[in-house]
């Protein structure tokens, strides 16, 4: 039997050990825990004893930017908080099961055994769980309702022919591209937006707030207004009768090794699209330099933080035209519940991705002019590909800052921009999607403008052509709109959404949405405006040869090997290895359901939608990363999806199948659109490296504090253990 040792015996040889080891080295009795002076550690105990796999966290106001560190206690209910900067914390436990303990104040150096709060209700301990488990409670259209009969009939629109098709508006291409659903600001309706006659009616009048008042109408409109703000409101007032949904896991195995270290930046009004660290193609470059922001519609400024210093600032972004579109112009359909009638954005420029060049340079994609394009752009251009490939507007263009000269150059081009990654070659390519628009892919040529600075002859664009007459080399072709000609090559109407390249052959990947929606490989060839050949793959969907269905990419990344990886709104993250093809992948029946056998599928953490008996999960990602350099610690090609529901970036152990679920208990709401990761000491181990994300919600005032929560920048290390500093 073991003896258990009460709390004041434990005081008294905290105290012994500190007169005898000094300051900067502080044990527990049987040195469980060792505690340093930039540290704070100690045991976290309920009314049912040690608190394995909750939180720890310890905020401040005292440096010049909000500053907050989370770890995980270890099995014994033992914590450590590493390297605090020197300030006044407010220390507290929250876990599932639990609620917050009361605050102790603290300061680095102290040894602090923290008494955990046992929920008093299942209620209460649900107020904490992350938003896809809420989500989950979600009763959607059952199969047998498609193909829908329209507003007269069961409420769905007649093009929606199956529940997958449907899902995938509902999870990837409206409400969730922007902000989670089932957060406590969504799960519940807002007090201030007035009195209704029914759940209903409260919801057709809540999703006409504030700017994107149109675009939840134009989401609404594509699920079908009859039937999803019905759906809706079922959802809401089954829970505000008390419905509850299923308890997420605490942290398991290496979940426990976390620590998450937070920093405030940008301001309320402003929202994050995604952030950038580093060279994708060099992790160590900028080590411990500043991080970057794209405030996408909301500020026409990059937010910056030093992490070192803890200290945020901002960098303006110019346009070129002062006639540039504004987000100012999104009239306020209705009154937000947080703002009432203001207009709370107000950005030209829309940076929507940031990128780190090998000179320590961050590229963006911005608009800088009005969408109609110059000239050179369209038909009757002698431009090489205006020539072949005319294109008449562009909704975001290209600049690039400098934070050596402290200088931002705009770059006009024909081609739209959303995001960007370079290429590993001799040119610095700069390769771009255009969002899901426009017909092209773009790039710049880096190198030869930062020789030439003539942006229209380092940048070119194509159009998308399959090999259909499969002879190696790109042909007359038909259009998207004419059949299959076996004796010539064919144009597919897509564009990228996400983009990344090939570190194996070159070769140019990018995910086309939509449904069943698709990846789409490019391999530019000598001359790309007239040589590059596409190769189009769909999503396994309805074909009797893949033993798992999935639809409808977002995001995407590749690992060293080639294997592309992207999220899906199935609630997968799916590998696709060209590798494993069985069949030609070119001809005139290569047309995108001709190597479901390329496809895995690895059903993401989370409950399932209500109403899906399909395999997968309620999770809706929206972008995933692939850990090509062992930046964070799990290993290299380690590919990591956000887990936007899950208040979660989820990073899969392909070996195993299983997910590690890095998630970020506080403030609730934690939403990413991007990530990266950074070597900043190779020699630290743990301490040297880590992942960086953002707040990547349009809704920051959705997040737990609401009014006033500004986005964070986070940065995720791995420890080999809970204890180590």
């Amino acid at each position: 039997m073991t003896k258990r040792i009460s709390y004041p015996l434990i005081a008294i040889g905290v105290i012994l050990l500190l007169s005898l080891r000094g300051p900067n080295a502080r044990e527990f009795p049987g040195k469980a825990i060792s505690i340093g002076g930039d540290d704070i550690g100690g045991v976290v105990t309920s009314s049912k004893g040690p608190e394995a796999g909750v939180w720890v966290i310890a905020e401040t106001v005292d440096l010049p930017a909000k500053f907050v560190k989370i770890v995980v206690t270890d099995d014994q209910g033992r914590y450590l908080l590493p390297q605090l900067p020197k300030a006044n914390y407010k220390v507290w436990v929250r876990g599932y099961g639990l609620v917050d303990s009361q605050p102790a104040q603290v300061t680095p150096g102290q040894v602090v055994n923290l008494n955990a709060a046992v929920a008093p209700s299942a209620r209460a301990a649900a107020e904490y769980y992350p938003a896809v488990y809420w989500f989950s409670l979600l009763r959607v259209p059952d199969k047998s309702e498609f193909p829908g009969t329209g507003p007269k009939g069961n409420g769905i629109p007649e093009n929606m022919k199956s529940q997958g098709q449907w899902l995938h508006f509902l999870k990837t291409d409206s409400c969730w591209s922007c902000h989670q659903m089932g957060e406590k600001a969504t799960r519940e309706i807002p007090k201030v937006l007035g009195h209704f006659d029914s759940a209903t009616a409260a919801w057709a009048r809540r999703i006409l707030s504030g700017q994107a008042g149109n675009n939840m109408i134009n989401s609404l409109g594509q699920l079908g207004p009859e039937r999803a703000l019905p759906m809706f409101a079922d959802w809401t007032e089954r829970i505000a009768a008390g419905e509850l949904p299923p308890t997420p896991p605490r942290p398991q195995g290496p979940e426990r090794n976390v620590v998450i270290t937070e920093w405030d930046w940008a301001d309320p009004k402003a929202y994050l699209h995604d952030e950038i660290a580093t060279d994708k193609r060099n992790p160590t470059l900028n080590a411990n330099g500043a991080i970057y922001g794209a405030a996408e519609l909301s500020v026409d400024y990059l937010p910056v933080l030093d992490p070192v210093g803890a200290v945020a600032s901002q960098v303006r972004v110019p346009v070129r035209d002062p006639k540039t579109p504004s987000s100012a112009d999104d009239k306020v359909g209705a009154p937000s519940p947080y703002w009432g009638d203001e207009a709370i954005w107000h950005s030209q420029a829309n940076v929507h991705n940031p990128m780190f060049d090998a000179l320590g340079r961050v590229w963006i994609t911005s608009r800088i002019r009005p969408s109609e394009n110059p000239l050179f752009c369209k038909e009757g251009s002698s431009h090489p590909s205006a020539a072949l490939f005319p294109l008449k507007t562009s909704g975001r263009q290209l600049a690039v800052y400098n934070p050596q000269t402290k200088q931002i150059t705009l770059i006009d081009t024909c081609f739209g921009t959303h995001h960007l990654v370079f290429a590993e070659d001799a040119n610095n390519t700069l390769w771009t999607s255009s969002g899901g628009g426009g017909g092209a892919v773009g790039w710049l040529n880096t190198k030869m403008f930062d020789e030439t600075h003539d942006e229209q002859k380092s940048q070119g664009w194509t159009a998308l052509i399959l090999d259909t007459n499969a002879n190696g080399k790109r042909d007359a072709y038909v259009e998207p709109d004419q059949p299959i000609n076996p004796t010539k090559d064919k144009r597919i109407n897509a564009a990228f959404y996400g983009v990344t390249v090939s570190p194996v052959d070159g070769s140019i990947w990018g995910t086309v949405l939509g449904f069943p929606g698709a990846v789409v490989r490019l391999t530019p060839g000598p001359n790309p405006p007239a040589t590059a050949l596409a190769e189009i793959y769909e999503l396994p969907w309805n074909n009797p040869n893949a033993p798992v269905h999935g639809f409808s990419p977002r995001g995407l990344d590749i690992d060293r090997k080639g294997v592309v990886w992207t999220v899906i709104a199935s609630g997968h993250l799916a590998s696709f290895d060209r590798g494993k093809c069985k069949g030609p992948l070119n001809g005139p029946t290569a047309t995108g359901q001709h190597c479901p056998e390329g496809w895995t599928l690895y059903q993401l953490p989370g409950p399932q939608l209500q109403g899906v008996t399909d395999p997968g999960s309620a999770e809706a990602s929206y972008y995933d990363w692939v850990d090509q350099f062992d930046t964070f610690g799990l290993g290299k090609n380690v590919p990591i999806a956000t887990g936007n529901g899950n208040d979660a970036l989820l990073a899969l152990l392909p070996e195993s199948g299983k997910f590690v679920v890095l998630r970020v208990p506080y403030p609730m709401g934690f939403y990413a659109k991007g990530m990266d990761g950074r070597i900043d000491d190779p020699k630290a181990g743990w301490k040297g490296k880590g992942l960086w994300a953002t707040y990547g919600t349009r809704t920051p005032f959705h997040a737990e504090g609401g009014k006033g929560t500004t986005s964070k920048v986070l940065h995720f290390q791995l420890r080999p253990d809970p204890l180590a500093h």
